[in-house]
Formats: structure tokens, sequence, C-alpha cells
């Protein structure tokens, strides 16, 4: 039976979870490498819409997408999970349930650069006070940082092309021969 490998990323929104995990899927892919991703806004607006955004149904959806993983490595060598995954109960109990060939990669830029990229327009709504749970920077909606991921990776001091050669160097060497 096949177990594919999960790299369970964690970042606030903006970091470039998602945008790292599509261009080490393509980068891997040409390796011959099996990539699933599981991408927590396609997830949640496909299978979990049903979920708010309260602390419990937060932690409610990453246990329900660990459940996916668990399917999906049945299918893949690798899986990518790039979700927000802001408590570090939620990751801890993910690594338990899906380890051996779990590790955890922290995708993190300071709240500024992530303001700058705003590729959704979460912040700006944030600052207007349209929105007042935008995790990580509204007041009731905590990010707990990883204390020991497996990989960090700083989006904001890094160039893409360097972060996807360090993020795929990683999963390279985690892939047994």
């Amino acid at each position: 039976m096949k177990r594919g490998l999960i790299f369970w990323f964690t970042g606030l929104s903006g970091a470039g979870k998602t945008t790292l995990a599509e261009r080490v899927r393509d980068r891997l892919t040409g390796q011959g490498i099996k990539i699933s991703i599981l991408d927590g806004d396609d997830v949640r607006n496909r299978l979990h819409r049903h979920l708010g955004f309260s602390e419990a149904e937060i932690k409610e959806n990453n246990a329900l997408i660990a459940g996916l993983c668990k399917d999906e490595r049945k299918k893949a060598d690798v899986v990518l999970v790039p979700i927000i995954s802001p408590y570090a109960i939620s990751r801890a109990k993910a690594r338990e349930q899906l380890s051996p060939g779990f590790y955890e990669i922290h995708i993190r830029a300071e709240i500024s650069e992530l303001e700058k990229r705003d590729t959704k327009g979460l912040y700006a709504k944030a600052r207007k006070g349209e929105m007042d749970n935008l995790i990580g920077y509204s007041s009731g909606a905590p990010y707990e940082s990883p204390k020991k991921p497996d990989l960090a990776i700083d989006t904001g001091l890094s160039y893409i092309n360097d972060a996807v050669d360090q993020l795929t160097n990683f999963i390279c060497c985690h892939i047994p021969e």
C-alpha cells in the first residue's frame, strides 16, 4: 500500500503557502513524483462550507483535512497541505494521526509584507473594520507560530524561486529511493 508523505504547511494568509505548493508540485511532477495538493481555501469551499471561522470550527476543519490526508496519501507520493492551521494543538494532532511521514512547514512573512501583498484584500478589510476575524491580525483571532517546525521559510526574506528550491530540496530529502 502506498503511503505518501504529508507536508503540512502553516502560516498566515498571504504568506505564500499555495503559491509554493503549486510551484513545487509543477517542479516535482516533472521529475515523475505524484503530487496532491489539499489547499485550505479549496477544501473549505468544496467540502467544509458549513464551517465558520470560530476556534472550534477551525480546529474541526483542520481535523477533517487531516482525515482527507489519510486517503490522499494512498494515491500520491507527496501530499502538500497549504492551510493556515493557526492552532498548535491541531498541528500536533495532525502529526500524531499522520506520522510517520508528516512534516510541519512554517511559511511566514512579516505582517507589513502581508499587508503589501494582500492578494485577497483581507488585510484591507480588517484595517477598515469590515472583518474582525483575520487570523494572526485581528485581536480575537490568534495565530500560534510553530515552536519547532520541520522547516521554516520566510517568504518576506527570500525570492520565490529560492523558497521553491528550499522546499523542493527538503521534500526530495525525505522521499525514499
